[in-house]
């Protein structure tokens, strides 16, 4: 995975803290890694000057925390609205995990960080689809963003 983009310079703390959410889920999808476990692993051992990916260095522990644990508590909210705005026949349990992940981590910021605008948490998940997935997962993720924020978030729209 390629997360500094074009340019090589560091992830922002809070990009890298995105991304590293998006691998704990996945982690927790795949291995049912608990959710305290994942979180103490994450600390452990891929942030800070021990970290194993120089990405994830500097990332915004709190922030990651956060995200991750909004998630799980929301969780069975959130599922519920991405399944109304995949393509007809596509359910968020058909999908890949990493997909899946980056929806839920994206739905999770629309409802609980109204701090954070709609437009970069749409951008920040979109660009965390181009650097996990090919090509035409970003379009799935802009679109069920784009969708859910104009119905959680009106007024950033007006």
């Amino acid at each position: 995975m390629k997360t500094t983009g074009k340019s090589n310079l560091p992830l922002a703390p809070r990009t890298a803290a995105r991304l590293a959410a998006v691998q704990a889920l996945y982690q927790m999808d795949l291995a049912q890694t608990d959710l305290n476990d994942v979180i103490a692993e994450f600390e452990r051992m891929r942030f800070g000057a021990q970290a194993e990916d120089p990405d994830f260095k500097d990332a915004d522990r709190d922030f990651f925390s956060a995200i991750v644990k909004g998630v799980v508590r929301r969780q069975r909210e959130i599922d519920p609205m991405v399944d109304q705005h995949l393509a007809d026949g596509w359910r968020l349990t058909r999908i890949d995990s990493i997909l899946r992940a980056i929806l839920r981590v994206g739905v999770l910021e629309l409802l609980e960080r109204p701090d954070v605008p709609v437009r970069v948490v749409i951008t920040e998940y979109v660009n965390a689809a181009h650097a996990f997935l090919g090509k035409d997962e970003p379009k799935v993720v802009n679109g069920v963003l784009d969708k859910l924020a104009r119905r959680l978030r009106p007024t950033e729209f007006a």
